[in-house]
């Protein structure tokens, strides 16, 4: 249902001529919470790239379509597990483990911010929550700080990991301090 609605949405807005060699693997609805829904895209890995270039507007115009839910842009990746000599391959790459894809995963979900830095705490009872920083300068723009529980439910959904995204704290007066006593 999904996939056609954005399809539609895409055929009709002004970037058309950006998504001539882009097309949709697939689209699927993830409820996150009192949020509300997000809609996360599913792109061929192939088109990834292109795809990049144009994020920020494709969201905006998906986002007017799609009222009251977030877009969540996603590359298609695989994921080969240890017997990967059954199919075929001498050597697995790293960008195809499971450690390198779920990263790469949250890269495409947290979408037009960047990562900064990443803490996995891990407590008493076992259970480990990653916490991930992005860009303070990302923080005000396209309404960032507003999504950030919905990249975490979407993220928790696709790779059932735990996560909590945050923008660090800047003090400006402490980086002019040490800039000076150098």
């Amino acid at each position: 249902m999904f996939l056609n609605l954005v399809v539609g949405a895409l055929r009709s807005s002004d970037i058309k001529a950006d998504l001539r060699d882009v097309y949709i693997s697939s689209a699927r609805e993830i409820e996150v919470g009192k949020a509300g829904a997000a809609v996360v895209v599913h792109v061929p890995f192939r088109v990834w790239k292109t795809v990049r270039k144009i994020h920020g507007r494709l969201i905006r115009e998906l986002e007017k379509k799609f009222t009251k839910r977030h877009i969540i842009l996603v590359a298609n990746r695989t994921i080969l597990d240890l017997n990967f000599k059954r199919k075929g391959l001498k050597v697995r790459p790293r960008s195809r483990t499971l450690t390198a894809v779920h990263e790469a995963i949250l890269e495409d979900v947290v979408g037009p911010t960047e990562i900064v830095g990443k803490r996995t705490r891990i407590s008493v009872d076992g259970t480990k929550l990653m916490k991930v920083y992005l860009d303070p300068k990302d923080k005000d723009k396209e309404n960032v700080e507003a999504k950030l529980n919905t990249y975490a439910a979407v993220y928790k959904k696709l790779t059932t990991k735990d996560s909590v995204l945050y923008f660090p704290m800047v003090n400006s007066t402490n980086n002019n301090r040490n800039a000076t006593s150098r």
